[in-house]
């Protein structure tokens, strides 16, 4: 928000302008039925303004106007009289040369001083000498300086003084107004307003009432604020905060510690190491540390303002890096369902290990287990996807290493017997083998039976001699040949029916073979 520090007026009229105000007045001529009224422009003027006091509803026929300072027409009050015959003005004893009669009545009062603040009587005379009165008034404020702050303790101690700030000048019908960090202040636990909120007063003042603070005057016609004014309040020294935070240190390297606390003034250190002092400085810094710097290290802040002191103790340790561990194991070259041990092994102490698996953390499965300090891995049993590279990762709170990889071989085992499938296969295969074994038998078992049935009846079945005619002997060259004709019956050799209640009759086919004979 953009600071008004000049002073500022509301309602002020220049002169000129109240001049041609009047000018067009004295043309003005009002009604006479209307109540005769003062109006005062401005009502609230700065010291210093102009003020007007116009005359409305004047009477027709007026002779004359008498101004009177106060409410009172006595003589001694007599501003300054006008006669309208004659345009004659006549000053009275409360006349300052500084008020300006109209012919229309109004009055213009320049300058105008805190004194003019009050009632003014406007008398009417009209051509009959008869009177009539009425009453106005206006308000004079003094211009406002810009205030200032006075402090009567403006290096209190934390939660132990109070603090009172004051506003000045004091200046007659004036608000005053407290602001911190541009927020309007009120009064509360800790803070107290008092002479007309003039003075602000800071109870058991805290490292957050430091401000700023400016306070703000106001009155009907201009207001002002003052420049900040900030509190140096004295606090601390807190608990001091010693960086870095780590407390493990390698051996080699050069030591540096920072400490800070807050306080105000700021706090002066030391370092003590094991008890004794070594620099009264806020950083400590140690070149090529070895395991002799191990040990308490102290910051200890004062602050000479309050007469407190705090401290804050570190341990150290100055530790050695590590060394590349290395890997065993009971077997590179393990069957699947076997089991493996790989051993992780170092000279160091105080370490953690971890697992590598082809470049990764291993990630433990059910079929894994580490060793209390995690230096033996097992794995019963091994699977396929177990093969790989191994590696395990030493460290300790300044350093790390890995060993060299160790390449682990898994092969399946071999089969002892045939699959449940195979088998299966197997038994169907010869089951169809023999069925057609057997099916090929029945055939060439029947095919025979029928082939000798057909020789039994060729030679069963002779022609008989009432059946030849007489003739040489069979032996003879002459002989016709005789043909012979038998029947033979076989069974279709059909698919074997299932069983039922009906059964159906098998119709034998009759097969006709000619055997001929020479």
């Amino acid at each position: 928000m953009e600071r008004r520090t000049a002073t500022s007026y509301r309602g002020f009229v220049p002169w000129q302008g109240l001049l041609l105000t009047a000018s067009l007045l004295t043309f003005w001529s009002p009604p006479t039925t209307a109540q005769l009224t003062i109006e005062s422009v401005p009502f609230d003027a700065v010291e210093g303004a102009d003020v007007l006091l116009v005359a409305h509803n004047l009477p027709e026929n007026v002779l004359g106007y008498s101004w009177f300072k106060g409410n009172t027409t006595a003589s001694d009050n007599m501003i300054i009289r006008y006669v309208t015959n004659n345009n004659i003005n006549v000053t009275g004893k409360a006349y300052s040369n500084r008020e300006t009669i109209y012919r229309n009545g109004s009055l213009l009062i320049q300058n105008v001083t805190l004194q003019d603040s009050g009632f003014y009587t406007l008398r009417i005379t009209d051509e009959t000498l008869d009177t009539k009165d009425t009453y106005g008034q206006f308000h004079v404020h003094p211009i406002l300086s810009k205030p200032y702050i006075t402090v009567n303790n403006s290096s209190p101690l934390e939660g132990e003084e109070a603090v009172a700030l004051t506003c000045e000048p004091e200046t007659q019908n004036t608000t005053y107004l407290w602001w911190i960090n541009g927020q309007s202040l009120q009064e509360g636990d800790r803070l107290k307003l008092s002479d007309g909120n003039r003075s602000l007063i800071l109870l058991n003042v805290t490292r957050n009432d430091t401000g700023p603070y400016e306070c703000e005057t106001r009155n009907p016609v201009a207001f002002n604020r003052s420049d900040p004014v900030s509190l140096n309040i004295s606090y601390g020294p807190d608990a001091p905060i010693i960086s870095p935070p780590e407390s493990h240190f390698r051996q080699g390297t050069n030591l540096s510690l920072s400490c800070h606390a807050d306080s105000n003034p700021p706090a002066q250190y030391s370092w003590l190491v094991n008890g004794s002092l070594l620099q009264s400085t806020q950083e400590l810094s140690i070149p090529n540390i070895s395991a002799d710097d191990s040990g308490s290290y102290t910051c200890l802040v004062s602050n000479p303002a309050t007469g407190l002191n705090s401290s804050t103790v570190k341990n150290i340790t100055v530790i050695e890096p590590v060394s590349p561990p290395s890997i065993q194991a009971s077997n590179t070259t393990v069957t699947e369902d076997d089991s493996v041990v790989l051993t992780c092994l170092s000279n160091d102490t105080g370490i953690s290990i971890q697992w590598i698996f082809n470049n990764q953390d291993l990630q433990l499965s059910e079929r894994m287990k580490l060793s209390e300090e995690d230096s033996i891995l097992t794995i019963d049993p091994v699977k396929s996807q177990d093969a790989g590279q191994y590696q395990c990762e030493v460290s300790n709170p300044v350093s790390s290493n890995r060993s060299d990889a160790l390449w682990l071989d898994v092969f399946q085992k071999e089969s002892s017997g045939l699959s449940v499938g195979a088998i299966v296969g197997i038994v169907i295969a010869a089951v169809a083998v023999v069925a057609l074994i057997a099916g090929l038998a029945y055939f060439l078992f029947f095919r025979k039976t029928g082939r000798a049935s057909d020789q039994h009846d060729l030679t069963e079945h002779k022609p008989s001699v009432s059946n030849h005619r007489p003739g040489p002997s069979d032996n003879s060259p002459d002989k016709v040949d005789e043909i012979a004709y038998s029947s033979l019956s076989f069974d279709n050799l059909q698919p074997k029916q299932p069983i039922s209640d009906s059964p159906v009759p098998t119709v034998p086919e009759t097969v006709y073979s000619e055997v001929k004979k020479k």
